[in-house]
């Protein structure tokens, strides 16, 4: 690459601390030295909450990503109406704007025109429409960029990576949702990513349970016993290292997360609430398993501390420390496997001990 990293930037829900976040995160000038941020959202907007806000950040409007500068938070306008800014207060007008924002990033993110994305929080509720009807940012990128690829959804800080298995739907639904077939694609896309995206050769994976006690041997239910045990164990054989079922309880409050280099988790909250307890401040939501390199900080909008300034942008920073670290992950994993040797071997019924190298194995 013949020009600095570029991250393109959602402004997220702007009755929330997404512009708080970002223009607290780019004060530190460093941060240039990494990266060309594009944040998409709203000069208006940004000027207003800059001055609400009391922050010293400068940003320059652009027309087009093409005309990003190095050493500048460089933001293009993705929508010219005057929208009423409420900290605190969800509306339709955020959501709306939460939506703009992300629309036009991932038009700039087709035709190549940045590397990696990071999302601000937005509302699941205020930017549903016609054009979004997916229940978060994971479901619609998957849809909208990911090539057909599933996508997983990993919180991660530092060694700490929980992935899940089911996302955003009601607990009633969970356990016919979840099937053998669901854990093995999950665990599969978990363990890939972890070899592509953080360089670790191979990986060891924790499976959590989905009842309580894994289920006491089927005496408080039998998912363990019926779909859980069997995805670990063909996975295993396959070559993708499981372990489990653990029951979540334990298995967090007990440290034994701290010997995987992933965890497993069978639904939202499971692996959420424990996580969040552990790294809130600096914790990161990557969507794995897609083409685009996407992250964001792990918390939501924050309604309740928005307009205050006194939100902590650190997950957000670390977003963008991430993303960067796993570009360059995949970029040294393609090159490592651009030019596979070809297998070596002896024709049967040769006596010659010279080798054949010029057919295919």
């Amino acid at each position: 690459m013949d020009r600095k990293l570029r991250v393109g930037i959602t402004h997220g829900d702007i009755n929330g601390v997404g512009y708080e976040v970002i223009l607290k995160t780019f004060e530190d000038t460093g941060m240039f030295e990494l990266c060309t941020p594009i944040l998409y959202g709203s000069p208006k907007v940004a000027t207003y909450q800059k001055k609400a806000l009391e922050l010293q950040t400068g940003f320059q409007v652009i027309n087009h990503a093409s005309q990003a500068q190095d050493g500048r938070l460089n933001l293009i306008s993705c929508f010219d109406e005057e929208v009423k800014i409420e900290f605190g207060v969800p509306s339709i007008e955020s959501g709306t704007a939460a939506l703009l924002s992300l629309e036009r990033a991932l038009a700039d993110y087709e035709e190549g025109l940045f590397d990696v994305l990071v999302t601000a929080p937005i509302n699941k509720h205020t930017i549903q429409s016609e054009t979004f009807h997916f229940p978060g940012h994971t479901e619609y990128i998957e849809e909208k960029v990911g090539e057909g690829q599933q996508a997983l959804m990993i919180l991660m800080q530092d060694t700490l990576r929980v992935a899940l298995v089911t996302t955003h739907i009601p607990i009633k639904d969970i356990s016919q949702t979840i099937t053998k077939d669901l854990i093995k694609e999950k665990a599969t896309i978990l363990f890939n990513t972890l070899k592509q995206d953080f360089s670790i050769n191979n990986p060891r994976i924790a499976v959590l349970s989905l009842n309580p006690h894994a289920g006491d041997n089927c005496l408080i239910g039998m998912e363990e016993h019926d779909k859980i045990i069997p995805a670990i164990q063909e996975l295993t054989a396959e070559g993708v290292q499981c372990f489990g079922p653990y029951p979540a309880d334990g298995f967090f409050g007990s440290g034994s997360y701290t010997h995987f280099d992933g965890i497993l988790a069978m639904y939202h909250d499971q692996g959420l609430a424990p996580f969040k307890a552990l790294a809130m401040d600096a914790g990161v939501n990557y969507t794995a398993g897609l083409p685009i390199i996407r992250t964001s900080p792990a918390h939501g909008t924050a309604y309740d501390i928005a307009g205050k300034g006194i939100a902590n942008e650190a997950s957000f920073r670390q977003a963008i420390y991430s993303a960067i670290d796993i570009y360059r992950n995949r970029v040294n994993d393609e090159y490592a496997h651009r030019n596979p040797l070809h297998k070596l071997y002896h024709e049967r019924r040769d006596d010659s001990d010279k080798l054949k190298l010029d057919q295919e194995a």
